[in-house]
């Protein structure tokens, strides 16, 4: 989860430096969409990236930085409707000049929700950003498999189950297999206490993984606050 968070931030954050990307042609398009972000009412983005989803929604002053971050932060829950009717609600609002760049982080967002790699990839260049790395990219394909978007045909639910059924399989075989190995100079121990002791392994590593991620998060959140 923490590397979907990254990708998450990166839509977010137009107020990186500008990158030059190879094989990416259209670089003065890049520099214009770049130029419409950071200009104008998308430029009060990182200001209102601190504030509580309530507090914007309440925002007046700068209400289409506001709605693009609602939305951004949907795609975030993958919750594509919410994040399209945010991001339409911003875009009715905002410049004719600044809708392109909006446009461009509405396609990558909503690419993130609906678990598309290789359009979100496409949508992060076009606005100037180094793209997710294939590590972030292979992640989200996996979800997308795992958990297809809403909409998606009954094979494509079936196969995320049977999918989500072998990977705990996989990783309860793992931990069997680490409790049998521990439990080897003790004299070993019988096949429930393994499977009881592989399970707890699993579970143990899972949440130190979430804690890791949740302070990774945190560090991030509070180095952007920082910066802004």
């Amino acid at each position: 989860m923490t590397q979907i968070a990254t990708i998450a931030r990166m839509v977010m954050a137009p107020r990186y430096p500008d990158v030059r990307l190879a094989h990416s042609p259209p670089v003065a398009k890049q520099k214009q969409i770049k130029m419409q972000m950071q200009v104008g009412a998308l430029a009060a983005i990182p200001q209102l990236e601190s504030r509580t989803d309530e507090q914007l929604q309440s925002e007046s002053k700068h209400r289409v930085a506001a709605k693009a971050i609602l939305g951004a932060r949907a795609a975030e829950r993958y919750d594509a409707k919410t994040a399209r009717t945010f991001f339409n609600e911003a875009l009715a609002g905002a410049h004719p000049q600044e809708r392109p760049a909006l446009r461009q982080m509405m396609k990558a967002s909503l690419a993130l929700a609906e678990r598309r790699p290789d359009e979100l990839q496409e949508a992060m260049q076009k606005l100037g950003q180094e793209p997710p790395s294939s590590r972030q990219l292979l992640l989200l394909r996996v979800m997308g498999l795992v958990a297809p978007p809403p909409g998606s045909g009954a094979l494509a639910r079936i196969r995320g189950i049977l999918l989500l059924l072998v990977i705990v399989i996989v990783l309860l075989a793992v931990g069997f297999g680490i409790a049998e190995l521990v439990s080897l100079p003790f004299g070993g121990v019988g096949a429930a206490g393994a499977a009881l002791i592989g399970l707890l392994i699993v579970i143990a590593v899972l949440g130190v993984l979430t804690l890791l991620g949740r302070r990774r998060q945190a560090r991030a959140k509070a180095a952007r606050a920082g910066g802004g």
